[in-house]
């Protein structure tokens, strides 16, 4: 089936790559413009361009996706579906009603919809996560679900080690959603629950949360965002390993600022030397 391609992020670049090893390969990727990042403020690809770029497919990185120029050249690819994961804008009308939109989604729907599935499900402590395949409709990963399937929270599970598995899933169930067309089913709207981005506050480990919790806040944001201390001089302490003990969260690996990863034991021992 021919398809165009929305999608920025790595957990998107993910989902494409496995896309474009089926018959359903995309015609056209689009993503987002390139934007600063990192220290020196260059400019960035999104992981979707480098990749797209890869692998051969055409690109397009418009300013506005819902713009008539950009709605021109995803109907110029002649898609009979258009794929969407982690794009990372909203879609509006016209575009929503001018094309067929199918969403991966890395939650069971409707619990965490919203920009942060995977970091909120971890950081709530739920036994299992997983994947679903929607139709795109104008509100927040609320429309009829396709697909779904589980995949459970292992306990030691960090948003990258638990990502790289709802890569998979997604991508095998975007694949039998194209391939099979199944019914899409209404989402009870009662259930829903929303994962909100994540902010500083979110990152920032604080002594008065129970270790569980800011152990989970560790693996939820590990590698890709980081939880942090915040030192006695108000710089932060990026802390990448720790474990809940009874009496309290031991550290484990931790990253001082401007500095390189290191064992805590490495970073306490300098400091106390100090």
């Amino acid at each position: 089936m021919r398809t165009v391609y929305l999608g920025t992020s790595a957990f998107a670049a993910g989902v494409l790559e496995r896309l474009a090893e089926t018959a359903h390969r995309p015609a056209l990727v689009v993503t987002r413009p390139d934007r600063p990042a990192g220290r020196g403020r260059r400019l960035a690809a999104p992981p979707v361009a480098d990749l797209a770029g890869r692998l051969g497919i055409d690109l397009d990185q418009p300013e506005d996706v819902n713009g008539a120029a950009a709605r021109e050249r995803i109907a110029a690819a002649g898609p009979e579906v258009v794929v969407v994961c982690a794009f990372g804008a909203i879609l509006r009308e016209p575009l929503l009603s001018e094309f067929e939109l199918l969403n991966v989604h890395p939650s069971l729907l409707p619990r965490w919809r919203g920009a942060a599935p995977i970091e909120r499900a971890i950081m709530a402590g739920d036994a299992e996560t997983g994947a679903s395949i929607m139709r795109v409709t104008a509100g927040l990963d609320s429309g009829p679900v396709c697909l779904a399937a589980a995949e459970p929270i292992r306990a030691d599970d960090t948003y990258g080690t638990l990502a790289a598995r709802l890569e998979d899933l997604g991508a095998r169930l975007l694949v039998q959603a194209v391939d099979e067309r199944p019914e899409c089913v209404e989402q009870d709207d009662a259930r829903a629950t929303y994962a909100d981005k994540i902010t500083a506050a979110d990152r920032t480990l604080r002594p008065d949360v129970p270790p569980a919790e800011q152990e989970r806040v560790v693996r939820a944001l590990h590698p890709h965002i980081g939880a942090r201390l915040e030192l006695p001089d108000g710089t932060f302490l990026g802390v990448r390993a720790a474990r809940a003990t009874e009496q309290g969260l031991e550290l484990l690996e931790v990253q001082p600022p401007g500095g390189r990863p290191m064992p805590y034991a490495d970073y306490a021992r300098g400091h106390a030397a100090r």
